[in-house]
């Protein structure tokens, strides 16, 4: 997948680079019986009240279903397009299976309109096919991967992602993620062979405040720099640090923190902690 850069035509053109989708894609047109219209929030609640900040505006999205439960055992299917998804960073395939049905799946790295993919408890390791992750041999990359059986992957879904299956050990296999976190997974839970596709999107530069605003990102103030009534470390005669640790403008504190809820069901299965030092026994 190639980056172009343009010429600088304009301030916001001179670091902005897009990726070249003509060179990859095959369509530009969503199969309208797999899409619907999603509506937005703008980071508001049902009350008109902001509960998440800075969201809003960005251009309209149709959203495409996506098959991420990719159950349809015992058919093979022929990718039939792949295309550009506004909804996610990889590109999405739609394949068309024997008995007629159209799906949209995830692109993995490699894979071309023509190819034949297929689902199921003993189908060949080949990149696109879906099976259990103890069906999957060892140190082959997958991505789309479930956390409880039957449930639609969840796990490494971006573009240019991957995880590995290191150890199987009875009802566990044990999976590196991307990010370099260490968890257990049952075995009868499902993931597709392969590295995701639009593996350069990491590359590619906005150039400009708009392509921000484009994807719906607003922009936002440092709390040092607002009035004291907008946020607790706004005010004071001249430039000035805000006088206490940093925080939001509700007062939690923004640094040092655990995010992650203490009683998360899944948490007693993580081996190893993707930040480095992190050991988490395990007792399942």
């Amino acid at each position: 997948m190639a980056i172009k850069v343009y010429k600088p035509t304009s301030p916001g053109r001179r670091n902005s680079s897009v990726i070249d989708y003509r060179a990859e894609l095959t369509a530009f047109e969503p199969y309208k019986g797999l899409c619907k219209r999603v509506s937005k929030s703008g980071g508001r609640n049902h009350s008109g009240i902001t509960t998440v900040r800075f969201l809003g505006g960005g251009a309209r999205r149709i959203y495409r279903v996506i098959d991420f439960k990719r159950d349809k055992d015992g058919v093979s299917a022929t990718v039939q397009t792949i295309e550009y998804d506004p909804n996610r960073t990889c590109f999405i395939s739609l394949v068309k299976y024997n008995d007629g049905e159209l799906r949209y799946i995830l692109t993995p790295e490699g894979l071309k309109v023509g190819d034949t993919i297929e689902s199921g408890l003993q189908v060949e390791p080949r990149i696109g096919n879906a099976m259990p992750l103890w069906a999957i041999p060892a140190g082959l990359e997958i991505h789309n991967i479930e956390m409880n059986p039957g449930q639609g992957g969840k796990l490494v879904r971006g573009a240019g992602a991957a995880a590995r299956i290191v150890a199987k050990e009875g009802q566990w296999v044990t999976v590196v993620l991307p990010s370099g976190e260490m968890r257990l997974l049952h075995k009868d839970c499902r993931a597709t062979i392969g590295r995701l596709s639009n593996a350069d999107h990491q590359n590619v530069s906005l150039g400009k405040a708009g392509r921000t605003r484009h994807l719906g990102r607003r922009g936002h103030v440092r709390g040092k720099a607002q009035n004291p009534v907008s946020h607790p470390l706004g005010g004071g005669e001249g430039r000035s640090n805000g006088g206490r640790h940093p925080c939001s403008p509700t007062g939690v504190l923004a640094k040092g923190g655990k995010t992650r809820c203490p009683r998360k069901i899944s948490s007693k299965y993580i081996i190893r902690r993707r930040k480095a030092g992190r050991l988490q026994p395990t007792s399942v």
